[in-house]
């Protein structure tokens, strides 16, 4: 293994920047290429089918047969024209990746000739076989039907030779499988009952929409390294590894000149973004050595997830074509920044306004303040639901480490806006106001900045941030898909203005004028929000403590944090709104424990494989070199006066190097133990709370003894790449 790690640093010195055929051309020139979009409809869908592809995407209309049909002969002949051989309906199961079937166009007509064809039928809904999908217990293995239907408002798009289609994934009893069928409810209830909220302040709003602009952080390292790397090939992160002496201190790799390399491959991947209407705006360099970040101009919530997990499979498929591999995990590398996915999150209205943005006058800023303070009461209120969307296996390795926000959900709203509020609460009273109170309301709130943005800082330990014009969920995971974030944000906002609204309403059936009404509710929710604002440093004890006082939700325990989902008042909000059955919300909390018992089970084989297999041989040598080195000393310097110095110096390194190993035989067998005692556990519940608090911790107990001797043996007998190879070749 000594032997395929300076292969293949030898090998890395020989690589040369692929650069892309594609250099030169406007975006403008092909984007959205490859995506039957409205433009595409127009011209191979007849007026009549376009008409109604456009009311399904605009006003929920049901698309009959007879054009789905017409619908799916247009979208065929196009995929056709662009190189297109096969059709596949594109889905996300629970397994936080995307999955797809792909099939012929081609068909053997009744003269037994080979015909193209796409019906209806098959655009509209499959079959797939859902045995092998997580489902939660939802339905049995022998069991196996599932069904895809098309999600209209999610654009087909070709990739390769293959006519991809948006699709939801559910039980054949209906069950939600996957994360799309349950984000569509969530943005389907926010916008109705954000709509109802707007008409307080305008009539002429009609529609809603929740927008999304997502920050995707990775790791690239190069292909021959990444192999030589048996944990994270199989884990994605290093389960061993001392700490490179240079690391990130100097910060000098955060927004520096890209690597040549790394940016041809940038461009290569955005090239093919770009044609499927994936609108990057940015990339840079991040703080960690090797690590980088691509973001998107905001787009509607559905399309920019569905671009998101879009992009996350062109990334890692264009890295092997520039001999470099995607790391997604949160926390590939220990001591050093992990990656996230901050998920920027807000509310439009078709008159052009951002709800989150405040306005030119009282009134627009009443609607900004009604929003924002909405959605501070909707976080407030079920924290631990939100905590849980975002609560992963890898993701936990990562929150409350080196710039990562902590697990503990709170908002940061800036010196500014906190004043702002502060001040409203002081002024508005509960009984009805007088005209010079009236006044003085309407000049406070005619006060508030036109654009906050400039008022507000950006708190990087701030899990929850307002930044100006839109709320940042920056402790959302980089291999996350974000539609578990956005299911649960956008759940709870929606149940929040429902609420919201029944209280104003409550008020004007009371005689309370509606402007008064608006007005002292929302002083309420200032009050009752003040726990979760927190504007210092997250990562203090203090803050811990306060956190702990204020009776905000902070757990590191997974299979606790998950169960949140399970609580009354979570399966109250879910129910009402439509998003999740119980025996959903069961299943999804089923898989999530699954998921972190198979994600810890491969990572304790793994580790307890490399540790047996590799790294202690690789250590009997290199003690057996010290053995015949102390032999050579008694024969040679016996008689020297330094000799018993040299030969306890040599002896303790001996007893030094032997009581690591012996320490690690130690723990991988008690490891493989407890493993064993958890795997019997009848319940999934009881298996992950044993899997958590007797598996995980031999992790770093076996990780401390490995790193140890990492620095200790040759350098050259040792097995596989460094952190400083890792990290810094390219």
């Amino acid at each position: 293994m000594a032997t395929l790690r300076f292969l293949a640093l030898k090998e890395l010195l020989n690589r040369k920047p692929i650069n892309p055929d594609h250099q030169g051309q406007l975006t403008s020139s092909y984007f959205a290429k490859n995506v039957f979009d409205k433009q595409k409809m127009k011209r191979h869908l007849s007026k009549e089918a376009y008409e109604h592809v456009t009311g399904a995407i605009e006003k929920g209309i049901k698309i009959d047969r007879k054009m789905s049909d017409q619908i799916a002969l247009g979208m065929k002949n196009w995929a056709i024209e662009n190189g297109a051989t096969h059709y596949t309906h594109w889905f996300h199961p629970l397994t936080d990746t995307t999955a797809e079937k792909h099939d012929a166009f081609i068909v053997i007509d009744k003269d037994g000739d080979v015909v193209e064809n796409f019906s209806g039928d098959l655009l509209v809904q499959q079959e797939p076989d859902a045995s092998s999908f997580p489902s939660g217990g939802i339905r049995n293995t022998f069991e196996a039907r599932g069904y895809t239907a098309w999600d209209v408002s999610s654009p087909a798009f070709i990739v390769g030779t293959t006519l991809c289609v948006p699709t939801v994934f559910v039980s054949y009893t209906g069950e939600a499988l996957d994360y799309k069928m349950p984000l569509l409810k969530a943005l389907t209830e926010v916008e109705k009952a954000a709509l109802d909220v707007c008409q307080y302040f305008s009539k002429t709003v009609t529609k809603v929409t929740c927008n999304l602009g997502w920050e995707q952080e990775y790791f690239l390292i190069d292909e021959g390294l990444f192999m030589a790397r048996p944990d994270l090939m199989l884990t994605d992160r290093t389960l061993m590894g001392h700490s490179s002496s240079k690391d990130q201190q100097l910060d000098d790799h955060y927004f520096s000149s890209i690597p040549e390399r790394v940016i041809a491959y940038m461009e290569d991947f955005e090239h093919e973004a770009y044609t499927l209407g994936i609108p990057i705006k940015t990339r840079h360099n991040e703080v960690a050595p090797n690590q980088f970040e691509v973001a998107t101009i905001f787009e509607e919530a559905n399309l920019a997830n569905d671009h998101n997990q879009l992009i996350m499979d062109i990334m890692k498929r264009v890295a092997r074509k520039h001999n470099f591999r995607v790391v997604f995990h949160e926390k590939p590398f220990k001591d050093i920044n992990g990656s996230g996915k901050h998920s920027n999150w807000s509310l439009t209205t078709d008159t052009g306004i951002n709800l989150f943005s405040p306005g030119k006058n009282p009134r627009t800023n009443t609607q900004f303040l009604t929003f924002l303070l909405n959605a501070m009461k909707a976080v407030c209120n079920h924290q631990d639901i939100l905590l849980a969307s975002i609560l992963t296996t890898s993701n936990m390795h990562r929150l409350g480490a080196h710039e990562a926000p902590p697990s503990i959900i709170s908002i940061f709203l800036g010196n500014e806006l906190t004043r702002i509020l502060g001040e409203l609460e002081q002024v508005v009273p509960d009984s009805e106001m007088t005209p010079d109170e009236k006044t003085s309301i309407k000049l406070n709130i005619g006060k508030l900045p036109e654009i906050l943005l400039d008022n507000t800082d950006r708190n990087r330990t701030s899990p929850f941030a307002f930044t100006g014009n839109r709320f940042e969920f920056r402790a959302v995971g980089s291999s996350a898909n974000c539609a578990s974030a956005l299911i649960v944000l956008n759940t709870i906002m929606a149940n929040q203005l429902k609420n919201f609204k029944i209280e104003v309403d409550r008020l004007i059936e009371n005689g309370v004028k509606k402007d008064e009404a608006i007005l002292q509710i929302l002083k309420q929710y200032i009050k009752d929000t003040k726990c979760i604002c927190f504007d210092g440093n997250g990562y203090s004890q203090n803050w811990v403590k306060e956190a702990a006082r204020r009776g905000l939700t902070n757990t590191t325990n997974i299979p606790d944090g998950i169960k949140a989902y399970l609580k009354e008042k979570s399966i109250k909000v879910f129910g009402e709104t439509g998003v999740f059955t119980e025996k959903e919300l069961e299943a999804r909390v089923e898989v999530e424990l699954e998921k972190f018992i198979k994600k810890t089970q491969i990572e304790s084989r793994v580790l307890g494989d490399i540790a047996l297999n590799h790294i202690i041989p690789t250590v009997v040598r290199y003690m057996n070199t010290l053995i015949q080195n102390a032999q050579g000393l008694k024969d040679v310097f016996s008689e020297h006066s330094d000799y018993n110095e040299l030969m306890d110096d040599r002896l303790s390194l001996i007893k030094e190097t032997s009581e690591h190993i012996q320490s690690i035989k130690n723990k991988v067998r008690n490891m493989t133990k407890a493993r064993k005692v958890a795997n019997r556990q009848n319940s999934m519940n009881d298996k992950a709370c044993l899997y958590d608090t007797t598996v995980r911790p031999y992790l770093d107990d076996i990780r401390y003894h490995i790193d140890k001797l990492e620095m200790i043996v040759d350098d050259e007998m040792w097995p596989m790449p460094k952190y400083r190879e890792l990290l810094f070749a390219r």
